[in-house]
């Protein structure tokens, strides 16, 4: 089992005092006419010191960026000239910043940030290779965005599920984003899966760092090869798998589902991620049913015919459901 850990009283107050300054430097950034190369070496030696650093600047910049996306509203007056005199002084002028931040952030700017958006439909997948080389394969039923500006790598997974195989960039992190869950790559390759209530990342190689925010404040783990994170809104667990077993859920990637020790419920679930024409399982009984084997993700003539093969069960084919039954 992985640690999980809340933040203590001294290590909460270090990191706001990180993410101020992080969005500091982003005001600073977006809102000065005058960037200068001094001003990009200042703020690059700032992001090398620490993990902790680029990982606060990748979060107030997602946070812009989503902002931005909403482009409801008109930019008021310089945002330079509002934080001004909070870039004097430190403390609870630092703290104060921060509360008008997170007002500023909701409002558009003038730089708006270009992203790219790849959709899946049901049963369909596609594969992006990115400009440094990192794959990202969509699996069915999928949104991704990827940022087109900023200085991280980032993309946020608005739904559906995505295998990550990540050239690692220690000054550059590549960050997913999945509501107010995010993982971070340290060298790595994993997935990611969201539905409407939980976020689930299985880890195969290398390292990841989980992240999420919640009403009780910040959670994060860091994942080794074989750990499995579901998180809620509210909470997370992480727990080790077989590493078979984590490679075995990735047979979409070559069109298969593979099925060990799984009930027919369970079986027709991911058949029905896949399908518009959808498996009812109408008998409690057959539910519970074990299957294995691997078989085509879209063929559902392959499935119902190895059930009806092998448990002699009842299968009833309409225009859009197939029901199983005894």
């Amino acid at each position: 089992m992985t640690d999980l850990r809340h933040p203590n009283g001294n290590e909460v107050g270090k990191a706001a005092e990180i993410r101020n300054r992080a969005a500091m430097w982003i005001v600073k950034r977006r809102d000065h006419g005058n960037w200068s190369e001094a001003d990009q070496a200042e703020l690059d030696l700032w992001l090398a010191e620490s993990v902790a650093h680029k990982l606060a600047y990748l979060r107030v910049e997602a946070a812009w960026q989503r902002a931005d996306r909403l482009g409801a509203l008109r930019r008021p007056r310089s945002l330079r000239t509002r934080f001004a005199p909070y870039l004097k002084f430190g403390g609870a002028g630092l703290a104060a910043a921060t509360v008008v931040g997170v007002i500023y952030f909701a409002l558009p700017t003038q730089n708006q940030p270009t992203e790219k958006r790849y959709v899946t439909g049901v049963g369909g997948r596609e594969t992006l290779t990115l400009r440094d080389g990192s794959r990202v394969e969509l699996n069915t039923n999928t949104i991704l965005r990827i940022a087109g500006t900023g200085v991280g790598r980032t993309v946020w997974l608005d739904k559906g599920e995505a295998y990550f195989q990540i050239v690692h960039n220690e000054a550059h992190p590549f960050v997913v984003h999945s509501g107010n869950h995010w993982v971070t790559d340290l060298g790595t390759k994993f997935v990611v899966r969201r539905n409407e209530q939980t976020i689930r990342v299985a880890l195969l190689e290398g390292k990841a760092r989980f992240d999420m925010e919640d009403s009780h404040g910040s959670q994060e783990a860091v994942l080794n090869p074989g750990d499995v994170v579901v998180a809620t809104a509210e909470a997370l667990s992480v727990a080790e798998h077989p590493r078979e077993a984590l490679k075995n859920e990735l047979g979409w990637r070559r069109g298969l589902l593979i099925f060990k020790h799984a009930t027919l419920a369970e079986a027709a679930a991911e058949y029905n991620r896949y399908n518009l024409k959808k498996i009812v399982i109408a008998d409690p009984r057959v539910a519970g049913l074990n299957i294995n084997g691997s078989l085509p993700v879209n063929d559902l003539s392959a499935f119902t015919r190895s059930i009806r093969r092998f448990f002699d069960l009842h299968i009833e084919e309409g225009p859009d459901e197939i029901v199983i039954k005894r």
